[in-house]
């Protein structure tokens, strides 16, 4: 048999993959199958990833009981706001803390009116990268490459929420929209 042509091709940042032409199916290498599908793969990920954080993730009745004291000695419009997971200015630190978790990270900075500590909250979403792909499709004895459209999921943080504390308190908090892809 009589190899017409060949070529390799780098495709949207994944592994190279080279695509054989040939006169008839059998000059063909054998196609490489894997074991498990790509998609499979990426849903178990996903799930693995989602109980293992199910599993650790605290909640206000969580930590309510974490800083039980702290809690029992916020005055009762507090405790309202903090079983509900709102928060207000005025609030001590543990009262953010039951609200709303532990800050992804705290900044500490000085003002002329004094020390300020900022709690940073990062979010997360999925962002989607579709590319282009050959695949190969067996059809009357033939192989042939066909144009695919694959999908890929990359993890974006954003900061989804910042708190100032002066003294101890909350003087100042806002919430910030996910980027748009």
């Amino acid at each position: 048999m009589k190899l017409l042509s060949s070529f390799s091709k780098r495709i949207s940042g994944q592994a190279g993959q080279t695509c054989w032409f040939a006169g008839s199916a059998a000059a063909l290498p054998p196609p490489v199958r894997k074991s498990v599908s790509r998609n499979a793969l990426i849903l178990c990920l996903l799930f693995a990833v989602c109980l293992l954080l199910g599993c650790a993730q605290s909640t206000v009745e969580s930590r309510r009981k974490e800083r039980l004291s702290a809690y029992m000695a916020l005055l009762p419009e507090q405790k309202q706001l903090v079983d509900q997971g709102q928060i207000k200015i005025g609030m001590n630190q543990d009262a953010v803390y039951i609200a709303w978790g532990p800050p992804s990270e705290v900044l500490e900075s000085e003002t002329e009116q004094g020390r300020v500590t900022t709690w940073i909250y990062h979010g997360q979403w999925l962002q989607e990268s579709r590319y282009w792909t050959f695949r190969e499709v067996a059809q009357d004895g033939a192989v042939f490459l066909e144009r695919h459209l694959e999908s890929d999921y990359f993890p974006r943080q954003y900061i989804r929420a910042e708190i100032a504390f002066a003294n101890g308190s909350v003087t100042r908090w806002r919430t910030l929209p996910r980027p748009v892809p």
